[in-house]
């Protein structure tokens, strides 16, 4: 038995449908079970309420499991999902109940970027969420991953939404620094490889793609698919912050904040070698896993 966090989301659901069609049963903690009936009928996963920010909530949760695949993270902060509570202390919740049920294997979703002095509060957070895994005791991977692209992902396809509608195409800052996207098949295809996999154990990988280019490429590659030929126009940072400040405020999905600006600021590379070899990934170029979901009559 595996139990998933974070089992609904994008990267969720493709880790749920390749563990389910390996053989394994799946457990997703999930807060409102109704809404996520879905991942029952399609998948045939066991469903268990609970909120990893409330310890209380997940007891039980681990009951019978082998291993634990925890997901769960979030890319801005609202309300009581504050990158602290969701990326450190949830990971603490996580680890203590698997601990209490006797679960060995823990695989965790951290982020390209988390490191010691990280400069946003999200890397940071990701860093403190990876040291409570490390001192856990348990049999843990920890997985890094770039920016995922898929079918279902809120990041490429709003992009090519952006690309299609407006009569020029906003970048935020120089857009010269670099990206390594990789394919949610490709993330899914390494968290369920690692359930079985101990020569994967106390290690960390970069989960990234075999092209790194920078923004402004990545703009133009989405073009080249979309069949669009439009100017970029730049929006200083200093602007741009002060916008991300408005929208902070008053949105409750920010189309970028602060914390956002400053990740953008940095290069957001790494090595795919490891990760290919120990999981056999196979990876696609990036206008080519683009190609398979992106149409230019969408």
């Amino acid at each position: 038995m595996i139990v998933i966090t974070g089992a609904t989301g994008f990267v969720g659901e493709e880790v749920v449908k390749q563990a389910r069609a390996a053989g394994y049963p799946v457990r997703a903690i999930v807060r409102e079970p109704q809404r996520a009936q879905w991942l029952a009928e399609r998948y045939g996963v066991e469903l268990f309420r609970g909120n990893v920010l409330s310890a209380p909530s997940i007891e039980g949760a681990m009951r019978d499991a082998n291993c634990v695949i925890h997901l769960v993270g979030i890319i801005y902060e609202s309300k009581e999902n504050t990158f602290e509570r969701t990326h450190a202390q949830a990971t603490r919740y996580v680890i203590d109940e698997a601990k209490k049920a006797g679960v060995k294997r823990f695989v965790h979703m951290s982020a390209l970027g988390a490191h010691e002095n990280a400069r946003s509060r999200y890397h940071q957070t990701k860093w403190a969420g990876e040291g409570y895994v490390r001192k856990s005791g348990l049999a843990w991977t920890i997985f890094r991953p770039s920016f995922i692209y898929g079918p279902r992902d809120k990041g490429i396809n709003t992009l090519a939404q952006i690309v299609r509608r407006l009569p020029f195409v906003p970048v935020l800052g120089s857009g010269n620094t670099k990206i390594q996207p990789i394919s949610v098949e490709n993330v899914a295809k390494a968290f369920v490889g690692a359930v079985r996999n101990d020569g994967s154990i106390g290690k960390t990988y970069d989960l990234c793609g075999p092209d790194a280019f920078t923004w402004n490429e990545l703009y133009d590659k989405l073009q080249g698919i979309l069949g669009t030929r439009k100017k970029k126009v730049h929006l200083p940072l200093p602007i741009a912050r002060a916008q991300a400040l408005i929208f902070e405020k008053f949105l409750a999905n920010p189309p970028f904040t602060r914390d956002q600006l400053l990740m953008l600021q940095e290069d957001n590379v790494g090595d795919p070698g490891p990760a290919e070899r120990d999981f056999v990934l196979e990876q696609p170029r990036f206008e080519e896993g683009l190609a398979r979901y992106l149409s230019r009559d969408a």
